[in-house]
């Protein structure tokens, strides 16, 4: 199983989502957590590619960014709407 770490700022705009969202997100976690491929994820390599950053969905409009430390610790960067989240600076 793989171990999840987050940052501040994770932290902070999960702390933000709406409730429906939270709930979601729990549950794509123990997904995540098994497998972070699961087809339900649809996760992704953004660009540019150089930057090793990765997103998963929560459903169609929420998305949580990431990052692999190594092959069974992840690192969740931030959170939050597919529309803020796709011009994150990282």
């Amino acid at each position: 199983m793989i171990e999840i770490f987050t940052t501040e700022e994770f932290e902070t705009n999960y702390k933000k989502l709406p409730l429906k969202i939270k709930k979601k997100a729990e549950r794509k976690e123990k997904l995540f957590q098994n497998n972070p491929f699961h087809p339900l994820l649809h996760t992704e390599k953004l660009e540019p590619k150089s930057k090793e950053v990765w997103s998963f969905r929560i459903d169609r409009e929420y998305r949580v960014l990431f990052r692999f430390i190594n092959s069974d610790k992840i690192l969740l960067l931030t959170v939050g709407h597919h529309n803020w989240i796709y011009r994150y600076k990282f």
